[in-house]
């Protein structure tokens, strides 16, 4: 069963990581099994601390949602030991019409070559031109003749080599070319039967015939094979006992990994114009071949979004996913669907208290330790519900969630905030632990944002931050960047920027200095930051 990713937006916040994590929670609850939580970065401390607190694991790191080779249906056809005959091999081709090739493995079933129907043509085809055969195992001329082994030296005889030559049953026998080369077929013929083993020849195959007693007693170090098949025959099944290493393609087989992306693969096919490819897994063993037909509609990977709709803030490769559902509380975006989905948007403080309503939507409580994650994701999201984008219903659904894990939110509300700003942690983690890009009006900006009780601590620290915004600046050709350190207790934010002092001016109406300015009320970045840069810039 192919696992549907729900997952939230890159640089994921405590929001982003519980909802993606209590929606699959959900949807498994209710009977569809294949949800799993995702996400697209390094946890926060604050979310590690809610996670640590529950007992959840994180959720499993993506890194792309681009379609890979094991994303394919492609044929799982018999993987052929080396040392197998190609006449086993050709019946196995012709088994079924749609299996053009048949992967050639070694004994720990590693890739070792591709036998194809137009490989076992040419070998045929040269046979015809040169009738020699070297070193065919016994074992394998005895099966591909589907006869039995009537003589034998008294040293066994393990292998045989030699050029083949049909012993016409009408006169002439005595013009047979005889040596220990040769590999002869005969019919019903005991006299050119006794001069091949006087003569030592490598093998001889009775066809249709018995061995005479007198042939028997003749001492001779021949091998004598004794088959059903009328000579023509023979002769070609010779040449059929070979093993398929000995006919196989051994060169420019450009396997394709399970990991390696559709993309490459296509490339990889329209430089080679073999009709079939062998499939490797990380191991190097051999788990099936895919042809061109695979590649023309792959199997694409599923995925929910939740608390994001926007192609910049989601997974790499998202075009080439099918989106199954969308849960969010932003505003509309560019993400767009091959075909209608679910979609959920509404205008709550955290997307949070939009799954716990589907929780309780559908008659389901979610367990104590989900109910923590859900109240310290409402608690995070909506600032303490001093945000402005938090509603009633956040505070409503964030106290009912507390309720059912037995936690007090004040207490949940000072364990979260202390978090994010430690002492101990870099600049760089501080800034861009909650970290977002946007694209306004042709302008590109980056916002980060710290929330804390304490942001003189934090603010001393100033000149360190500035110094990796203009680092990232820098590296991503950003307009602007913000760094928001927003303090709940002086229900405001410190914000450090790079980019024209006059844009922050004019669209907050602060007086700013040296890349720093206070913005009294302003504690949302979704609602009241990017709002206002959007307007300033039309």
């Amino acid at each position: 069963m192919d696992p549907i990713y729900v997952t939230g937006h890159r640089n994921p916040d405590t929001d982003s990581i519980v909802s993606a994590m209590a929606y699959a929670q959900l949807r498994n609850a209710l009977g569809d099994r294949e949800y799993v939580a995702a996400r697209l970065g390094r946890l926060s401390d604050e979310t590690q601390l809610v996670l640590d607190r529950y007992g959840f694991d994180p959720p499993v790191l993506i890194h792309n949602l681009k379609t890979q080779v094991s994303d394919l249906s492609f044929d799982t056809p018999p993987a052929l030991n080396k040392a197998v005959t190609v006449d086993r091999a050709w019946q196995l081709l012709h088994r079924d019409e749609t299996t053009v090739a048949l992967p050639v493995v070694e004994d720990d079933g590693t890739l070792f070559g591709m036998l194809s129907t137009n490989t076992v043509a040419t070998h045929d085809m040269r046979s015809v031109l040169h009738p020699e055969v070297e070193d065919i195992p016994v074992f394998n001329l005895v099966s591909a003749l589907e006869g039995s082994i009537v003589l034998d030296g008294t040293t066994p005889t393990n292998r045989v080599s030699g050029r083949v030559t049909i012993a016409l049953p009408t006169g002439g026998e005595e013009a047979i070319p005889l040596s220990k080369d040769t590999l002869l077929i005969c019919g019903h013929q005991p006299e050119v039967l006794m001069e091949a083993l006087r003569a030592g020849v490598a093998c001889v195959v009775v066809c249709q015939a018995s061995v005479p007693e007198a042939v028997r007693e003749i001492p001779s170090e021949t091998l004598v094979i004794s088959t059903p098949h009328e000579p023509y025959r023979a002769a070609r099944m010779i040449f059929q006992a070979l093993p398929v290493s000995r006919v196989c393609r051994t060169t420019n087989l450009c396997p394709a990994r399970l990991s390696d992306y559709v993309d490459d693969v296509r490339q990889m096919a329209q430089d080679n114009k073999h009709r079939a490819f062998p499939v490797i897994d990380e191991d190097g063993r051999v788990v099936g071949t895919l042809s061109r037909i695979h590649l023309l509609k792959p199997r694409r990977k599923r995925v929910v979004l939740v608390d994001h709709n926007e192609l910049a803030q989601s997974v790499p490769g998202l075009e080439q996913a099918e989106i199954v559902a969308i849960i969010d509380h932003h505003r509309l975006a560019d993400v767009q669907t091959g075909s209608p989905v679910y979609m959920r948007n509404e205008p709550v403080g955290s997307t949070a208290t939009i799954v716990a309503s589907m929780f309780m939507e559908r008659g389901l409580m979610p367990t104590t330790r989900m109910a923590g994650l859900l109240t310290c994701a409402i608690i995070s999201d909506t600032l303490m519900f001093k945000s402005p984008t938090c509603t009633p219903r956040d505070r409503q659904t964030a106290e009912r969630m507390a309720s059912i894990a037995h936690e007090s939110i004040d207490a949940l509300g000072q364990l979260i905030f202390s978090a994010s700003t430690s002492d101990d942690k870099s600049a760089g983690d501080i800034l861009f632990q909650d970290y977002k890009e946007f694209m306004l009006s042709g302008h590109t900006l980056g916002v980060g944002q710290a929330v804390t009780l304490d942001s003189g601590r934090v603010l001393k620290r100033s000149e360190e931050f500035l110094a990796a915004m203009r680092q990232r600046q820098e590296e991503s050709h950003l307009d602007m960047l913000l760094f928001m350190i927003t303090d709940m207790l002086q229900e405001g934010t410190h914000l450090l920027f790079l980019g024209p002092p006059d844009v922050i001016a004019q669209a907050f109406n602060v007086r700013p200095e040296e890349n720093r300015a206070f913005l009294p009320g302003i504690l949302s970045r979704k609602k009241q930051v990017i709002p206002s840069l959007s307007v300033f810039w039309g």
